[in-house]
């Protein structure tokens, strides 16, 4: 009787998971993975602690005399979206340069330094996470022995949008922290909770699209972990301040689905784009 041996081909399927499987593995055994969801916890509390404690405090400037009020947060979802006014219209700017220093130093600061840092703050994790394969050779030894391009970029997007996912949900608990800690009001206003999921959700989806974005840098860069940072924090800027208007506080189904939208177009094509790059370019 004749002995044959058989060679079982894995289909993409198998490989793409058996990728996914291994790159999700080596992200939750990351210190960096845990110490970017440990920030994204912290930041919102230390922020709206310290603008509240900050409120009311008054500033001179001894060149122009001119005084700036430092206003703390009054809301708890200040640190997720601006509520909207009555009426949909802001008050009237005081015309005195207090007025608008004020404005400066306290509704302005949170409106920056709120829930959408976290899509900067995904990219180190995508930057660092890429690089290393590079830097130690990994990525080589992949593509020779199992991975197609195609595979390693879908993998990798996945993996950030997942980590991206985790810190959204971590700054949404530290804002609620925040806020409790503060004695700030959680009244919502006009607006519902379902609102708030809304958002939560559309900013989720949006998420693909900073990731993709960081992909495609860092991939360029490959072991440049430096030029993919500044790539796609760059990149990144060019996106962050539509962001508010895209996910607002007060968002609905079609926020969501212009997210899922927009995020599905990104990642296909710069997926396509980040897996020629790995196809024409050297891999050291």
């Amino acid at each position: 009787m004749e002995n044959t041996v058989s060679f079982e081909k894995n289909s993409f399927g198998k490989r793409l998971k058996s990728m996914i499987r291994v790159d999700l593995s080596r992200m939750f055994k990351s210190k960096l993975f845990y110490i970017l969801i440990a920030t994204a916890l912290l930041i919102p509390v230390l922020i709206t602690v310290m603008m509240t404690m900050m409120d009311g405090t008054v500033s001179k400037d001894p060149q122009t005399g001119v005084e700036t009020v430092m206003e703390g947060p009054d809301n708890a979802w200040q640190s997720i979206g601006t509520l909207p006014t009555e009426g949909d219209e802001s008050s009237e700017a005081p015309s005195d340069g207090a007025g608008a220093m004020g404005a400066m130093g306290g509704m302005d600061v949170m409106s920056m330094c709120n829930i959408n840092m976290m899509f900067m703050l995904v990219a180190v994790f995508i930057c660092l996470f890429i690089s290393e394969d590079f830097r130690s050779g990994y990525s080589k030894n992949l593509f020779t022995v199992r991975a197609d391009r195609g595979e390693y970029v879908i993998s990798k997007t996945l993996a950030g949008f997942l980590a991206g996912t985790f810190m959204l949900l971590a700054y949404f608990i530290g804002a609620m922290l925040g806020g409790a800690i503060s004695s700030l009001s959680f009244d919502l206003g006009s607006l519902s909770i379902l609102n708030v999921v809304m958002c939560m959700v559309a900013k989720i989806f949006l998420m693909l699209v900073f990731v993709s974005i960081d992909v495609i840098v860092s991939v360029a860069a490959k072991q440049m972990a430096w030029l993919s940072l500044c790539g796609s924090l760059g990149a990144g800027m060019l996106l962050f301040m539509m962001v508010s208007m895209i996910t607002p506080l007060s968002s609905t189904i079609i926020n969501v689905v212009l997210c899922i939208a927009g995020g599905a177009m990104f990642g296909f094509g710069l997926g396509i784009g980040s897996r020629a790059i790995l196809r024409k370019t050297s891999l050291v």
